[in-house]
Order: structure tokens, then C-alpha cells, then sequence
């Protein structure tokens, strides 16, 4: 089979279209067919060598993927032969025409759902989910600002927040990704690249500010967020491509809160309970990944740019 090969941390070229053994599953281990994989800056971060927890040498990228399961190991419980499902981790990478993963990693694609949109599930909403019920704690009624509104990630939590009860704002910084944001149903949509957009907040909200900033560049705009918040306002790191300064007493006046979090970092329970949620929104058409762009596998250096660089529109797939 074809799998996506890294023997060297580096830039984008570092990635290879080899032919690799067909791995065979064991214990509680699933072998899926892939047809389709989700491309998240994450897989970026971790192909450099940034990241903080490296894989071993050589290894095979990413950790969203959906397809069909064609072998199970003599321990799986709950996974058939046969079965549609979207996974959130591998444990032979998904850049690849077929993965491993363990049972646990593997939830139901319900027969609604495209292979496409299952594979832009895992990291995008999931790291939503987690950021803004287990780290945030949002509730009904509240209104939350997305940063960064029209990527994968922004998206989900536009959705999420609209199926919680919320007023979601939004940015994005192209006309296209306004017009995205504002589809998706946020209530208004703010463009990130003009000077002094965020003063829309104050007519926006009435003078309260904003209960929850879900933050996916924490290095240009956290101390800005802080002074747009309400009282006990809250304010979760989703993402951050460097060092920022900020007054601590922004946040000391209004009872603020920071906080940071990491998908990984869930434990066991949550990641069941976060998906038995995602589930049932992808069954009942509550959560629509949207598709920005479906590149062939080979192309997997291009889809690494295209990534991140500004102007996101969704979701970029890759095809086996």
C-alpha cells in the first residue's frame, strides 16, 4: 500500500509518497481502508519538529482519517467488519491508503455523513468541544467572539456554540470567509484585518462584552481579548504561533480568566463523551464540516502550505 513517509524533521518537502507493508491489526485494533484524511496544522507542527511530544523516526502524519473497516483484531468489541467510521488518532499515522488505530479511536460515520466531512471531525470539532465545555464551561445564552472564524477549527465552534444557545461573533479576514462565518450562523462577522475592528463589540453586545473568546492565535490578539471580555469573561487558547505581552490587571478588573488547553490532554471519558455528542449532531445535521479543498494524497506538502497560510475556508481533505 501507499502511505506518506517522514524520515527527517523539516519543511514540507520532507514528506514522501512511499510503499509500505500493509499493517495487520492485533488485540483491540482495527484496520481501516481509508477514504479520506483530515489535514490539521497539528500535522504541520509535528512534520517540522516543533511539537513537543516527536514520533519516532520514520513515521506516517496525521490524526483524522475516515473509511470503511476492513480487519479487526480478536479483541475488538464494539467495531464490525464493514462498518463506516471517522477516527481521531491512529496509531500508524493516516497520510496512508490504510491505518491502524485502536477500537476506542474509532466512532460510528453515520450513513448522512460523506467520508469527507468524517474525516474533518476529529481534531477540528473535537478540540472545540473540549475547549469550550470541559476548559470554558459555556453556557446557553452567553455570547462567545471566535477568532479565526473560518477555518476548521472556527467553524466547529461556530456550530457548537449556535447548538448550545449562544450569539456567536466572528472573525475571518477575507470577503469570502465573512460571507462563510456569517452562513454558518454567527450573528455578525468582523474582519481581523482592519484597524480597530473589535470596537464593533461594544453596539454588538451592548456594552457588556463578550463572555467567551475562543482564541486560535493567542500571540496577536490575547490582550486585546482581554479587554473586550464581560465580567468573569473567559478566554480559551486554542491555538498560538508565539510569545505575547499582557497587562494582568485587564483581566484582574473584570474577574477573567485564561485558559489553555490541548485535545490530547482529555482523558478517556471525555473523548466518549465528546464524540457520543458529535455523533449525534453529524446524525441529526446539528455539525456540517465544510470542505474547502480535496487534494490527492501525493500532494500532502502542498496541502502542509496551503494549511497555513491566511484566509482559511474550511477544511482541506486529502484522497488515497
Amino acid at each position: 500500500m501507499k502511505a506518506i513517509r517522514v524520515h527527517q524533521f523539516g519543511e514540507p518537502g520532507v514528506m514522501r509518497l512511499e510503499e509500505v507493508a500493509e499493517p495487520r491489526p492485533v488485540d483491540d485494533q482495527i484496520l481501516v481502508d481509508v477514504k479520506a484524511i483530515g489535514v490539521n496544522p497539528v500535522d504541520t507542527y509535528v512534520r517540522s519538529g516543533v511539537y513537543a511530544a516527536k514520533p519516532q523516526l520514520p513515521y506516517t502524519p496525521g490524526k483524522d482519517a475516515a473509511g470503511i473497516i476492513e480487519e479487526i483484531g480478536p479483541e475488538v468489541k464494539h467495531r464490525k467488519v464493514g462498518e463506516r467510521v471517522y477516527l481521531s488518532g491512529s496509531l500508524t499515522g493516516c497520510y496512508a491508503e490504510k491505518l491502524i488505530c485502536a477500537e476506542a479511536r474509532a466512532y460510528p460515520l453515520p450513513e448522512n455523513v460523506d467520508f469527507n466531512a468524517g474525516a474533518a471531525i476529529g481534531v477540528p470539532y473535537g478540540a472545540a468541544y473540549y475547549g469550550m465545555f470541559y476548559r470554558a464551561h459555556v453556557m446557553p445564552g452567553e455570547t462567545v467572539l471566535v477568532h479565526g472564524g473560518s477555518g476548521a477549527v472556527g467553524l466547529a465552534a461556530i456550530q457548537i456554540g449556535n447548538a448550545m444557545g449562544c450569539r456567536v461573533i466572528a472573525t475571518a479576514g477575507t470577503a469570502e470567509g465573512l460571507v462563510l462565518v456569517k452562513n454558518q450562523g454567527a450573528i455578525a462577522a468582523l474582519d481581523h484585518t482592519k484597524p480597530n475592528y473589535l470596537d464593533a463589540l461594544d453596539d454588538l453586545t451592548c456594552g457588556q462584552g463578550v463572555n467567551l473568546v475562543v482564541e486560535m492565535l493567542a500571540n496577536v490578539n490575547l490582550e486585546n481579548d482581554l479587554n473586550v471580555l464581560a465580567k468573569y469573561g473567559r478566554i480559551v487558547v486554542i491555538g498560538s504561533r508565539g510569545r505575547v505581552e499582557i497587562d494582568p490587571r485587564a483581566a484582574m478588573g473584570r474577574d477573567a480568566a485564561i485558559v489553555g488547553m490541548l485535545l490530547f490532554n482529555a482523558s478517556e471519558k471525555q473523548l466518549r463523551q465528546i464524540h457520543a455528542a458529535l455523533t449525534s449532531g453529524l446524525a441529526n445535521g446539528t455539525y456540517k464540516p465544510v470542505i474547502n479543498v480535496e487534494m490527492p494524497l501525493a500532494q500532502a506538502a502542498e496541502a502542509h502550505i496551503k494549511v497555513m497560510q491566511p484566509g482559511a475556508k474550511g477544511k482541506i481533505i486529502l484522497t488515497p
